[in-house]
This record gives structure tokens, sequence and C-alpha cells, in this order.
């Protein structure tokens, strides 16, 4: 008797990879559903649907940068915008100090950060809390662009929202 209860104590509990791996699926969407995304482009605008108007805030964004013309890497300096859950932006956008000082560019992106901030702590938002490291910008073209691996030092940071 004693020998039959040892067999049935040592189960073999073996899941085919394909379980295995749906497994492994529905627990990443579970823990990522509460969670905002931290890594669409970094052009995009906050979605249409955030309260607060934070949408039509990047718009205004958008339209203070410009084109950001420039002729020298000088005149191309990068942005933080948004704001994540855990703190800093959600974002950088390029933009050019060739013909405006970013007085009114800089006001606009703390009046968005703060409306997001705003926004999160209402919907109580939850974030991975990873770090948006700033690529800094180039003039490429005659534009200002965010670094990239292929474009400079420093480059190749996660541009995250």
């Amino acid at each position: 008797m004693r020998g039959r209860a040892r067999d049935h104590a040592v189960m073999d509990i073996r899941l085919p990879s394909r379980a295995l791996a749906r497994l492994a699926g529905l627990a990443l969407l579970l823990a990522s559903s509460a969670c905002r995304s931290d890594a669409p482009p970094a052009a995009d605008p906050p979605s249409a649907a955030a309260a607060g108007g934070t949408a039509a805030l990047f718009a205004r964004i958008e339209a203070a940068r410009g084109d950001a013309a420039c002729d020298t890497d000088a005149q191309c300096h990068s942005i933080g915008v948004g704001n994540k859950a855990c703190g800093g932006p959600e974002s950088y956008l390029a933009w050019s100090s060739r013909n405006d000082d970013g007085t009114r560019l800089r006001a606009l992106v703390a009046e968005h950060a703060a409306a997001r901030r705003a926004e999160d702590t209402k919907n109580g938002m939850m974030s991975t809390c990873s770090m948006a490291l700033d690529p800094g910008a180039t003039c490429a073209a005659g534009h200002c662009v965010l670094r990239t691996m292929a474009n400079g030092p420093g480059a190749g940071a996660p541009v995250a929202r």
C-alpha cells in the first residue's frame, strides 16, 4: 500500500508547448491590460478620445513646432512631450530654434503635461515606469529630426509615450 501512495504522489505534469505559449500570452495580455502603451511613435498625438482636450493641445504643440526647418545641428533641439504615470515625458519631438526661441512651445508642452497628469490621476492610469530617454535632435535634409542609431552619438534611445 505504501508503494502505491508514493506512485500517486509523484505526478508528471507536462504541458504541450502550444499550451504553455497560450498561457504565457494570456498572462502578458492580463498584465498589460491595466497599463497604457509605452511605445507608440513619437509624433503620434495622444488619443482623440482623451479627456481634457490633450489631443487639441498636442495639435497646438505641433503647430508651434512648425516644420522645424534648420541649417545646422546647433539649431535642433528635442523636447519631452506628455506625462507618464510614473513621471517623465511620454515621447520627444524635434524642434528648431532657427526662427523661434521655443518659449511658446515650452509653455504648451508644460500645459499638455499637466493635462496628461490630471488624466492619469483621474483614470487611475498605470505605467511600466520605463524611462523615455531623450534621443536628441539633428538637422537632416533641412529639418530637425530625432536622432537614431544611424544618425549620431547618444542616439537610439527608446522613444515612448
